[in-house]
């Protein structure tokens, strides 16, 4: 019954991150709660297809510039935008949709309304993103060998990008673009990822996602944090991602060893540090300079891991109302200085309820998708039944059901490292 009982977390651990990925990809990115409950009736509800046009979107015209020639000389493919590259500026080709207007939040500049497509035009409701398809390729290439091995991993990742048929998600995320620069330029394979100092959004909690799941073939928390943070350096080099890593796969093997959920929050949050610049400063100092890319990078390093003396009172800022909390005092923007906070406070709050958690992490807007993930995670590990409608949801659940019950045989195992 033990090793059931172990398993049957496992597996639930998994289906929550696909699920907190699929729930919240429609409601990605939204910064303004107006715009959110006005384009989902009141708010998401469940899974739902992407708007078009996506008011606060500014992915088109974001860039990717391979040089070519190195690439060539090198003999590697640098092409990963395929279908999606009407979207980007590039080192060969540009964006066919011209910017026009201001965006409200981060001050970018973006196309005329109509023309601000969505961060995942084209996919439907219950489809998972990117980041979470990666994921999947990560549990399929384990399987495949019975065990992890990160350049079996890199090279899986690389053929997975550079195949058109592939990805059907338009937003490649910016340390992808960053790993495929360097490796256009013969960096080698290990060495590719961009670093937070150098790319400020590098330090963004995707990066925390695999880590955490590859963490689950350790038989401890010492051991599976090694694992997840050598993983890290391969696409993130971010100390922030590395701090998040340090407190959420603690809290993780807490959780699935069976502690009181409240007690085991509690205690890792206690690790953990408020920013002292608050998610209504941040953005102001966005919007002032016409986007974040306009800051200077020192001040830009000082707004990203500048924190409070004191630890997180998470009793204290549970009492507070969402609306003061979310966006108020904690950014729902990408940063693990935000985010790990807010799935802490998101997690305590509504813990015993899987679905209701996930949603009010939906309906928090900004990087909902990746914070779903890593909550859906924590959820899955505390929640003995995951309810059937957000299993069968999801549009590829019946290959996830394979991947997910052969994944979680090798970590019950402990072969797979």
């Amino acid at each position: 019954m033990e090793k059931e009982t172990k398993k049957n977390q496992l597996q639930n651990s998994l289906w929550g991150l696909f699920i907190g990925d699929a729930l919240a990809m429609p409601a990605h990115w939204y910064y303004s709660l107006e715009n959110l409950k006005r384009d989902f009736d009141g708010g998401v509800t469940g899974y739902t297809d992407p708007p078009h046009p996506h008011a606060e979107s500014f992915m088109v015209g974001s860039g990717y510039y391979p040089d070519i020639e190195e690439a060539k000389k090198h003999a590697r493919p640098y092409e990963i935008l395929h279908e999606h590259a009407r979207f980007y500026d590039t080192s060969y080709g540009e964006a066919d949709i011209p910017l026009k207007e201001q965006e409200g939040q981060h001050g970018h500049e973006v196309p005329a309304k109509a023309q601000r497509y969505h961060y995942h035009h084209g996919l439907i409701a219950g489809e998972n993103t990117l980041g979470a398809q990666l994921v999947r390729l990560l549990m399929q290439t384990t399987n495949r060998s019975g065990q992890y091995e990160p350049l079996t991993f890199v090279h899986e990742f690389i053929d997975y990008m550079t195949t058109a048929e592939n990805n059907n998600d338009p937003y490649i995320e910016i340390y992808i673009r960053e790993w495929f620069e360097r490796f256009a330029q013969g960096y080698p394979i290990d060495g590719c990822a961009q670093n937070q100092r150098a790319v400020w959004s590098i330090g963004s909690h995707g990066g925390m996602i695999r880590p955490m799941v590859l963490s689950l073939l350790a038989s401890s928390v010492y051991q599976g944090l090694g694992l997840g943070l050598e993983h890290q350096q391969l696409t993130h080099r971010s100390e922030n991602v590395s701090s998040g890593l340090c407190v959420m796969i603690p809290l993780l093997f807490d959780l699935l060893r069976g502690d009181d959920p409240k007690s085991a929050i509690l205690h890792h949050a206690r690790h953990v540090h408020l920013p002292v610049v608050t998610g209504d400063a941040l953005f102001t100092m966005y919007k002032e300079h016409d986007g974040p890319g306009n800051i200077d990078p020192t001040e830009m390093w000082e707004l990203h891991t500048a924190l409070r003396q004191e630890p997180m009172n998470l009793e204290k800022l549970a009492k507070e109302d969402d609306e003061k909390v979310i966006r108020t005092l904690i950014a729902t923007a990408c940063y693990p200085e935000h985010g790990v906070p807010l799935i802490l406070y998101l997690l305590y709050k509504y813990h015993d309820n899987f679905e209701q958690c996930l949603l009010a992490n939906v309906n928090a807007g900004g990087d909902n998708v990746h914070r779903g993930m890593i909550l859906g995670m924590l959820l899955g590990a505390i929640t003995p039944e995951i309810p059937e409608h957000l299993i069968h949801g999801l549009q590829s659940h019946t290959e996830l059901k394979g991947a997910i019950e052969d994944f979680s045989e090798i970590a019950l195992v402990g072969t797979g490292i």
